[in-house]
């Protein structure tokens, strides 16, 4: 068993370690510029640290409904997002945000640490994953990887080689839109 892994009674393994992550993205070709730091929780956090490092900052919101259906929202750091009118672009759908509990349980991450990365931990592709149009037109984009002390910066290209590498097939939503 890799470190950071652990086996539980159901002999399903533990949530995968950020080494383990980054060797997956070496592995598929994935090229990413990797940056440690403090541990950030928060996009205030991460703007008060991030100095100069170039691209994208965003921000991932782990949302629920009342049916139990799940979404990670993957959006521009500063974009505004009205729960009400983002479960209405999802059919109507009443969106909260995921409780730590849950965020362990699907993403294998715990708060502050969210990201579409997170979603190698997701086995049972249990989480729709909705990304920011506008997000993608930024170069690089910069996430945690499982980590809240580590950022790592990739192409758009390359997040979406990652999602389809895992089975996801994202869909794109014009935030700019909504209302």
């Amino acid at each position: 068993m890799a470190e950071g892994e652990s086996s539980g009674e159901d002999g399903k393994q533990g949530p995968m370690a950020p080494d383990e992550l980054l060797a997956h993205l070496d592995a598929c070709g994935i090229a990413y510029d990797l940056h440690r730091h403090p541990p950030l929780f928060t996009v205030e956090d991460s703007k008060a640290l991030r100095g100069e490092l170039p691209g994208g900052h965003c921000k991932n919101l782990f949302l629920r409904d009342r049916k139990g259906k799940m979404w990670l929202v993957v959006t521009l750091e500063d974009r505004p997002i009205d729960l009400k009118q983002l479960g209405a672009a999802f059919g109507g759908a009443r969106l909260s945000f995921g409780s730590p509990d849950r965020l362990m349980q699907y993403l294998g991450i715990i708060p502050g640490a969210v990201s579409p990365f997170a979603l190698i931990n997701d086995t049972g592709r249990a989480v729709s994953v909705v990304l920011d149009k506008d997000m993608l037109a930024h170069d690089p984009l910069n996430y945690h990887p499982l980590s809240n002390e580590m950022t790592i910066a990739v192409s758009p290209a390359g997040l979406q080689a990652f999602l389809a590498d895992l089975g996801y097939v994202p869909e794109i939503l014009d935030f700019g839109s909504l209302g």
